[in-house]
This record gives C-alpha cells, sequence and structure tokens, in this order.
C-alpha cells in the first residue's frame, strides 16, 4: 500500500511540473545562416544582449517575425532576433551548395588578389546574402563574370509576408438616404452654335509631339561581378573592380592602362640561371560590358634582349570566357572564344611554336557549352505511364504508317 501511495504521489508531482512548464512554439519553417556569423539577439533592439552566435549554413527554426526581423530557435535552443536578409530559404541553400559542386570543374580564368576584405554573395546583386569574405591579400580565382543592373532584388525575405487581413466592409446606405444626401445635378451645358468647326482636328493636333530635348534618357548603372573560387573550396559572386590579376609586375606593365580580365602561363623559357614564362593574356579597355574582353596578347621571353616581347595581338574584337590553354604537348596551345561578323560565337585554337602563333582550327561555339553561372539543375517530372491498351493502339497506328 506504501509503494502504490509513494508511486501516486511521484505521477501527481510529475505531472504538476509538467503542466508548469509553457507549450513548444510551433516552428513557422526552417531557414539556413548566409553570412560566415551572425549574432543573434534576446531582443529586436540592435543593443539588446546577444542570445547566441551561428555559423553559415546553419539550420533555424522560425517561431516569429515582425516586419523585417525575425525570431528563429538553433538547434540547441537558443532563440534570437536577426534580419531576414542574413537568412536563406532551403531552395537558396540548395541552389549555393549546387553551385560550389558544379564550379568545381569550370576552369581557372586566372587568381586574383584583393587590397581589402571582400564580401562573398550568393549572387550578383548588391542585396544578396554575404556567405564569406576573402580576407585582405587573399587569392581567388576568377571563373566566370556577369553584368547586372545595380537595382534592389526583387526578390521578397526567406519568409513568406502574412496574409493582410481584408478591408472592413462598409454598410451600403439606402436610396432613401442616398438621395437626401445627394446634391441635385446642373442644368446640361448647351453647345455652341459652330460646334462642327470646332469638332474637325487641326493638322497641328495630328501630329505626333515632338520630345523635349532637354529631357534626356536615364541609364540605368550596371555592375560587374565576378564569379570565383576561394582557395578553401568557396564559389561566390564578388564586384569586379577590387579584383586585381595577380600576372608578374615585369607582364602586366605593358598593359597601358587597359583592365587585364585573365592570363595563362605558356611554358617556360631558361635564361642562363633565370626561369620566364610566356604568358597569354585577355585585356578590355573599359568596363561594365556584357563581354569579358577585347583584346588578347602573347608574351614571349626574348633571349637576345632579355625581356618581354609581343609576339601575337589582336584588337577591336568581342571575346567570353572561358580561354582554354593545352600546355601538356611540347607545342602548347590556347582557344579563345569571340564574336564573328555575323554574331554568332566561334572558338578559335593557336598553336604556339616557339615565337610563331598561328590559328589551327575555327569551329562554331556552342551557347551550351560556355562557362555560366553554375545553378542547380531542377528536377523534371516523369512522363505518366500509358495504360497497356492505349500502348497497343499507338504501336498499331505506327506500323499502318
Amino acid at each position: 500500500m506504501t509503494l502504490t501511495r509513494a508511486v501516486f504521489c511521484l505521477s501527481l508531482v510529475l505531472l504538476v511540473s509538467c503542466k508548469d512548464q509553457p507549450p513548444p512554439i510551433h516552428s513557422l519553417g526552417d531557414v539556413y545562416v548566409g553570412p560566415s556569423t551572425l549574432t543573434l539577439r534576446r531582443d529586436i533592439a540592435l543593443k539588446s544582449a546577444v542570445a547566441a552566435t551561428v555559423k553559415h549554413g546553419d539550420k533555424l527554426a522560425v517561431i516569429e517575425y515582425r516586419h523585417r526581423l525575425v525570431k528563429v530557435r538553433t538547434a540547441q535552443g537558443a532563440e534570437g532576433w536577426t534580419d531576414t536578409r542574413q537568412l536563406l530559404t532551403p531552395e537558396q541553400m540548395d541552389g549555393l551548395r549546387g553551385m560550389a559542386e558544379s564550379a568545381a570543374r569550370f576552369p581557372s580564368q586566372g587568381a586574383a588578389t584583393v587590397f581589402e576584405s571582400l564580401n562573398l554573395h550568393t549572387e550578383p546583386s548588391r542585396t544578396s546574402p554575404s556567405f564569406g569574405q576573402i580576407p585582405e591579400n587573399g587569392k581567388a580565382e576568377v571563373i566566370g563574370h556577369k553584368l547586372t543592373p545595380r537595382v534592389q532584388s526583387a526578390e521578397g525575405s526567406a519568409l513568406p509576408t502574412p496574409a493582410k487581413p481584408p478591408p472592413p466592409r462598409r454598410k451600403a446606405k439606402s436610396k432613401s438616404a442616398q438621395a437626401k444626401i445627394a446634391p441635385p445635378r446642373p442644368a446640361p451645358l448647351k453647345l455652341p452654335d459652330n460646334w462642327q468647326a470646332l469638332s474637325v482636328p487641326k493638322a497641328e493636333a495630328l501630329a505626333p509631339p515632338a520630345p523635349p530635348a532637354d529631357v534626356a534618357i536615364k541609364e540605368v548603372p550596371m555592375d560587374d561581378w565576378s564569379l570565383v573560387r576561394t582557395q578553401d573550396g568557396k564559389v561566390g559572386w564578388v564586384l569586379t573592380r577590387p579584383l586585381n590579376m595577380a600576372i608578374p609586375d615585369e607582364v602586366g606593365q605593358y598593359a597601358e592602362g587597359h583592365r587585364i580580365t585573365s592570363y595563362f602561363a605558356l611554358g617556360q623559357v631558361h635564361d642562363g640561371d633565370a626561369v620566364k614564362n610566356n604568358w597569354l593574356w585577355t585585356t578590355i579597355i573599359k568596363g561594365g560590358q556584357p563581354y569579358e574582353f577585347d583584346s588578347f596578347r602573347v608574351f614571349v621571353w626574348s633571349l637576345k634582349h632579355h625581356r618581354y616581347e609581343t609576339a601575337y595581338i589582336e584588337r577591336n574584337i568581342i571575346g567570353y570566357y572561358p580561354i582554354q590553354v593545352n600546355s601538356a604537348d611540347s607545342s602548347p596551345s590556347f582557344s579563345v572564344v569571340l564574336q564573328g561578323n555575323d554574331g554568332l560565337r566561334y572558338r578559335k585554337t593557336y598553336s604556339f611554336e616557339g615565337y610563331r602563333i598561328r590559328m589551327v582550327n575555327r569551329e562554331l561555339y556552342s551557347p551550351a557549352s560556355k562557362t555560366e553561372e553554375p545553378k542547380l539543375a531542377r528536377k523534371t517530372e516523369a512522363e505518366p505511364k500509358l495504360p497497356w491498351y492505349a500502348a497497343l493502339r499507338d504501336r498499331v497506328h505506327r506500323l499502318f504508317r
């Protein structure tokens, strides 16, 4: 009897303690951390105490949001507030992972250095989440390029916006009340005697209005973005302007103010104890263009003059990534994608033998093989399977045809 009474008291205590605990807050959805590190605050105010610090890719549960701020819960149970712009949806996180996997096979167009820390973005937009940084004097491989308008991102936050309540319906007034409130209608205006002559349009009215000369069409500002791959394997978009291609200064001094967009080594030359590389580079006069370069040039090390000299150059062209170099053979070769006079793109292959460079192949370039921004492949729905009698009927029709 004593044991039964003890068990009853213990269960009663457990029930009371469970009842005192607040019910678990229902999750509104899952999101992921965008920046490399994110601080969660205990309250909405920015000066409130720190609730937790999470890292890029951590999964968070959404429990409440107010306008642009959202309250999330970590896997350890810590709760805090942050900005929705710092979070990624599951679709964005999957796309970011797919972009890193697909970009691993893209050829590098040259290493670039940054003189100050540079943020990595998930998309070529200033308002897209930043998930990492290239440190000061750090290096990253350039693998792509894109030109986008400098506008605010059209995408919404990572959370669904709550539906607005419908406006309250106003009660319709009765016809008798409307008749009392409405003023009397004025008398209709009388047409002038020459109304037919006034109705004929004049020649000046039929002519289209000339645009004012002092009104200028506003151009949408554009941003140059580069897709880069960091040394730790991260892939993201950065602004192109802060990047500086890390080609040796003894070659880079011949850029003549043009921007170097890619560079490649074309074999080595031994000049006594010194070892020098032959170089291929591409440059562009002015940024903000939908293509990647307007000139390419080959430098060779002269054993006679002990300096770099131009072996081949092409100017006033429209070129695109990727540039491919084959230096495994005894005579290296390279190929560039250029736009022809017909507007189509062609891949031209050049052989490099000693100091001689000549084109050996020219073929139509397929846009499908172009180095584009990596995207996560979409799953295609399976076609519905036809019933056996429909498949038999189609087969009979094909036989008679």
